[in-house]
C-alpha cells in the first residue's frame, strides 16, 4: 500500500511548458481519477508517474522515497493502456503471465496467480484463446488481468475504456468499480469522460491547461465547484451559465441579465455584500430547474423551448434565455409545448455565482 506525492512536478518540451508545478497527494488504497479535456496534461502526468516520460523539474515520491530517477521496471507499478497492448501470438493465459515469466517465478505459482486473476475479471473460460478471438471488452479484461497478476502496489490506467462502445463502457465501469473494491491498491485513472470520473473515483482531480483546477470527492466537485471551468466540466448535461450584474432592488440583492432577474435570499446577499465585482456569471444545473408556471418574479426563468430530447424517464429541453442557450432536464411526462415561452423555477440553494472576470466561485450551492 503506497502513498504517492507529486511535488512541484513540471514538464517541458523544449521551451514549451505543459505541466506547471503540479502538487498532489494520493493516499493508499485510493482510486484517483485525473480528468480534463484533451491537452490538459493528465496523460503526461500519468506517464511521468510510470516513468515513460522524464521529469523536467520537481519530484515524484512513493512512500516518501523519490522515484523520478528510477526506470519503470523499478517503480513497483502496473499499467493498463488505451490500446490493450496484448501479444497476438500468445493465448490469454500467457498474456496474463508474461511479467511473471520474465521474473522466472515458479510454474505452480504462475498458474495459481493466472487462475486467481482470471476468476477476478471473468476470464476463466477464455484462457486458451488468442486476443484475436476475443471481443473488445474481453481484451480489456486481459490487459487488466495482466496488470493485476504483477501484484504491484500501484495501478495506472490510461483511458482504458475509450475504445469500447457506450454500452460496453458502462458495463466495464461497473466491473472496474467492483475490482477496485476487491483489490485494495492505489489506482490512478486517466480519462476525458467526466461520467467515468464521477462513477469510479474516490477523488477526482480536474486538470486544465497544465494546472490542477480542483480536487475532491465527486459530490464536492458537483455541488461546490471552485470555478466556472470545473462547474461546466463536471455534470451531464453541463451547467447553464448566464452573465449578469449584482443589483440592489426593493426586495434585496438580485442578479439581472439578458432575459432574467433572480432575487437572491438574504443569506446570499450577506455573503456577497463585500464582493468587489458586480459583474457576475450565474450558474444553474439543468436538473435543478422545475416547470413552474406559478413561480413568482425573481424566482424563475422564462425560457423559449426549441427542442425536446426524449431519453426515457427524463427529457432534455434545449431552450433560449434571452440570447443564450439554456438546458433543462425534466420528467418526460411534464407538459411541454415546443415554441412556447414557459416559466421554470429554481431553489436559491441551487444557484452558483462566479466572478465574471476570474471565473472563481463567489457563491457556491450554499445553504443558510
Amino acid at each position: 500500500m503506497s502513498k504517492i506525492r507529486l511535488e512541484n512536478l513540471t514538464k517541458r518540451y523544449g521551451v514549451v511548458e505543459v505541466l506547471h508545478g503540479i502538487n498532489l497527494d494520493m493516499a493508499p488504497d485510493e482510486f484517483t481519477v485525473l480528468v480534463g479535456p484533451s491537452g490538459c496534461g493528465k496523460s503526461t502526468t500519468l506517464r511521468m508517474i510510470a516513468g515513460l516520460e522524464s521529469v523536467s523539474s520537481g519530484e515524484i515520491y512513493v512512500d516518501d522515497t523519490p522515484v523520478s530517477h528510477l526506470d519503470p521496471k523499478d517503480r513497483d507499478l502496473a499499467m493498463v493502456f488505451q490500446d490493450y497492448a496484448l501479444y497476438p501470438h500468445m493465448d490469454v493465459a500467457r498474456n496474463i503471465s508474461f511479467a511473471l515469466r520474465l521474473q522466472k517465478r515458479p510454474k505452480a505459482e504462475i498458474a495459481a496467480k493466472v487462475r486467481e486473476v482470471a476468476d477476478l475479471v471473468g476470464l476463466t473460460d477464455f484462457l486458451s484463446r488468442k486476443p484475436g478471438e476475443l471481443s473488445g471488452g474481453q481484451r480489456q479484461r486481459v490487459a487488466m488481468a495482466r496488470a493485476l497478476a504483477k501484484d504491484s502496489s500501484i495501478f495506472l490506467f490510461d483511458e482504458p475504456l475509450s475504445n469500447l462502445d457506450a454500452k460496453l463502457r458502462g458495463q466495464m465501469r461497473a466491473e472496474l468499480a467492483l475490482m477496485s473494491q476487491r483489490v485494495r491498491k492505489n489506482m490512478i485513472y486517466v480519462t476525458h469522460d467526466q461520467i467515468e470520473a464521477m462513477t469510479l473515483a474516490d477523488r477526482i482531480v480536474v486538470m486544465e491547461g497544465g494546472h490542477i483546477q480542483q480536487q475532491g470527492t465527486p459530490e464536492e466537485l458537483f455541488k461546490r465547484p471552485a470555478n466556472r471551468f470545473v462547474a461546466g466540466f463536471i455534470g451531464s448535461p453541463p451547467m447553464n451559465f448566464l452573465n449578469g450584474t449584482l443589483t440592489e432592488t426593493p426586495t434585496g440583492l438580485a442578479v439581472q441579465g439578458d432575459g432574467f432577474a433572480i432575487t437572491l435570499p438574504e443569506w446570499a446577499g450577506r455573503d456577497l455584500a463585500s464582493s468587489a465585482s458586480r459583474e457576475i456569471t450565474l450558474g444553474i444545473r439543468p436538473s435543478d430547474l422545475r416547470f413552474d408556471p406559478e413561480a413568482p418574479e425573481g424566482a424563475g426563468f422564462d425560457l423559449n423551448v426549441r427542442v425536446s430530447e426524449y431519453i426515457g424517464a427524463q427529457s432534455v429541453l434545449l431552450c433560449d434565455c434571452g440570447s443564450v442557450s439554456f438546458t433543462v432536464e425534466v420528467k418526460s411526462e411534464t407538459p411541454i409545448a415546443l415554441g412556447e415561452k414557459l416559466r421554470f423555477g429554481c431553489q436559491a440553494e441551487a444557484l452558483h455565482l462566479f466572478d465574471k472576470t476570474s471565473g472563481q466561485a463567489v457563491l457556491n450551492n450554499k445553504h443558510p
